[in-house]
């Protein structure tokens, strides 16, 4: 017995010193050889736990404390941590929030339980309670973890109301800069330039830091990678994105170990890319997408990235899979299933299949998309000439949407493209008494007031214009537009009622001095081109005056008509066509050539040749008229050949 306890103590001792040495492999033979000699050696069992963990095996820690319960009593921590660095998320909560009166590191681990989870409320409170009841070295850490949920908090639009923190480190300035790019309310401008400037001090800050604790440069530049990448966000949030797809390509170009990371910088290439460079979109889509990922990424990136890969999907007209990607995205994630529906409508139109994609917009019409949605409906139809599909959708608007000013002036245009005014006009009766009967607005009530007084008066149905602009000038007695209009409009059928409203337009000498006459009459546009008065610059020395410059009218010459020109006799057809396409056309003899012999055809028999060679004619035969040709005969023998002079041809005077 004495043997046995002494073996053991000797053996903790070694696990001890093994343990402190960071020598796991090592410290694990010497745990079981300890549970050899003693099965219930809780202590050595809980080492035993620990090593797995250290060596990251934690499926093996996991199974061994469910299969030994007794000896497991008190490591809940243990089991917590396995379930949560083997995914299983939910089910490490559940342990964890058994536990009774949880120690410190329980709470931090329920912390990061919750910040995985995506429950950034609980975290932040969970965060603050461990702030507040604890003074350890750990306070930096817990602090720059604070900050990441805030941050995260912002992205969700919580109106949650958070402490201010410092930003005495990087990881500090980065999260505060995380925490300004995800704020929409205020000058957006001036916050993602305050977020630009604390990321370039964080990377300042990284830089300088590590270099002075000795990190190697690789390790550097994974940590700069992060802040550069978010910098690059921050740029094309901006607009400046060929600063952004610089920092992108060289943050890739590191070739980083953060795989999220990769993922985040290939998503946003793909973004600046659009539809253009389509195959360099597909690789980076392809790092975005890894399986890996799944547990790296929020779900907001997650759900971002699937909506980029439908849009790309669709770029490249890969249309199955676009459907397939786009049906994925709308069953995973139900807040994006009305956009992801919008990509496969459009792909449906784009395929020929326009009453399917309106179905299909119409179906997913719900809630805040359901106005949009019907007006894409109803311009995927419209593309396709479905006009009475269009009017169909457009008319089963609720009522509220349908007496929207643009809603009912495409009504009324649709209707008058179909030739039916009456249509047209119950259209625009129905927004009137709509926006009469709830006291909405009174913009919208005149706007659609003037429409159909111009509606009213276009088709000639005077007395209606004539009440509806009476209606208007009751509502603005000042508004002399309107009181002319309805002058004009009382002027076809009520001369003395427009005579007496003409009183109440302004004077016209009060109109005239206002009038600039010349701007009016140097103003092309109103007159035309042709009438416009110019100022002419005078030259030194001469008064100044304005000259009205007029535009000469060029005279129209007579055709002048040959000296020969005979008015009975028919012209030749064939005038206007070159000599040598026309058909009496006989081509000219080579001059190198014309003291030869005309031959006969190539193969003509000898005696044959001498009827064409005019040097052997008869003697009475009639001399040619052309004096180069004459009959004698030249002496035979060889002659010389001479180059021909050309001689200088004598210009021609220029006749006037």
């Amino acid at each position: 017995m004495a043997s046995k306890e002494s073996n053991l103590s000797v053996l903790y001792t070694e696990l001890n010193k093994l343990g402190q040495n960071g020598e796991y492999e090592r410290a694990l033979k010497t745990v079981n050889r300890i549970l050899g000699i003693s099965q219930d050696e809780e202590v050595a069992f809980h080492c035993k736990i620990i090593c797995y963990i250290q060596l990251s095996k934690f499926n093996e820690a996991l199974q061994l404390i469910v299969k030994t319960p007794k000896l497991a009593t008190n490591l809940e921590f243990e089991k917590g941590y396995c379930l949560y660095r083997l995914n299983q998320v939910s089910e490490a909560l559940k342990v964890i929030e058994n536990v009774q009166n949880p120690s410190l590191k329980i709470k931090e681990l329920k912390a990061q339980i919750l910040y995985r989870l995506e429950k950034y409320e609980e975290c932040f409170a969970v965060y603050r309670d461990i702030i507040k009841n604890s003074n350890d070295e750990y306070e930096e850490e817990r602090e720059t973890n604070l900050a990441a949920v805030l941050a995260n908090l912002a992205i969700e639009g919580s109106d949650l109301e958070v402490p201010p923190l410092r930003e005495h480190t990087y990881e500090l300035t980065y999260n505060a800069a995380c925490r300004l790019l995800a704020q929409e309310n205020g000058d957006y401008k001036a916050i993602l330039a305050e977020a630009e400037k604390k990321l370039r001090i964080a990377e300042k800050m990284c830089k300088e830091g590590l270099e002075e604790d000795g990190v190697s440069e690789e390790e550097i530049e994974n940590e700069l990678g992060v802040i550069r990448v978010q910098l690059g966000y921050c740029l094309q949030l901006q607009g400046r994105e060929k600063e952004a797809h610089a920092l992108y390509t060289a943050a890739l170009k590191a070739k980083p170990d953060d795989i999220a990371l990769v993922a985040v910088a290939s998503n946003n290439l793909v973004c600046l890319n659009k539809d253009q460079n389509v195959f360099d979109s597909k690789k980076r889509m392809k790092s975005a997408t890894h399986e890996s990922l799944e547990h790296k990424l929020t779900t907001k990136q997650r759900r971002n990235i699937a909506y980029n890969q439908c849009l790309l999907a669709f770029y490249t007209d890969q249309g199955e899979q676009c459907h397939q990607l786009c049906n994925n995205l709308a069953k995973d994630c139900i807040i994006l299933a009305a956009d992801a529906m919008f990509i496969k409508a459009v792909q449906l139109s784009k395929e020929g299949k326009p009453k399917e994609a309106a179905k299909l917009l119409i179906e997913h019409a719900v809630g805040e998309k359901e106005l949009s949605m019907k007006l894409a409906s109803v311009q995927v139809l419209l593309s396709q000439d479905e006009r009475k599909d269009a009017i169909a959708i457009l008319e089963n608007l609720n009522e509220r949407d349908r007496s929207l000013p643009g809603i009912v002036g495409a009504l009324v245009t649709l209707h008058l493209a179909d030739n039916d005014r009456e249509r047209a006009s119950i259209a625009l009766k129905n927004a009137v008494a709509y926006y009469k009967k709830n006291k909405e607005t009174t913009e919208n009530l005149g706007e659609l007031w003037r429409q159909a007084a111009n509606f009213y008066l276009r088709g000639g149905e005077l007395k209606i214009a004539a009440d509806i602009l009476q209606e208007l000038v009751d509502a603005s007695p000042s508004d002399t537009k309107t009181l002319a209009q309805l002058v004009v409009a009382y002027v076809q059928f009520c001369p003395t009622k427009a005579q007496s409203l003409s009183k109440r337009l302004p004077p016209l000498h009060d109109l005239a001095e206002t009038t600039d006459v010349d701007a009016l009459e140097s103003s092309n546009w109103v007159i035309g081109t042709k009438v416009v008065k110019k100022k002419i610059e005078p030259s030194p020395g001469k008064p100044v005056s304005d000259v009205i410059q007029k535009k000469h009218k060029k005279r129209k010459r007579k055709g002048k008509l040959p000296k020969n020109y005979d008015p009975s006799i028919m012209p030749d057809p064939e005038r206007w066509l070159p000599r040598h396409e026309r058909s009496g056309f006989r081509k000219k003899r080579d001059r190198r050539n014309r003291d030869a012999a005309m031959k006969g055809t190539q193969g003509a028999a000898t005696g044959a040749s001498d009827l064409y060679d005019i040097t052997k004619m008869p003697a009475n035969a009639k001399p040619s008229p052309n004096p180069r040709h004459s009959s004698a005969v030249e002496t035979s023998g060889p002659r010389q050949q001479q180059r021909k002079v050309q001689q200088k041809k004598k210009k021609k005077g220029s006749k006037w």
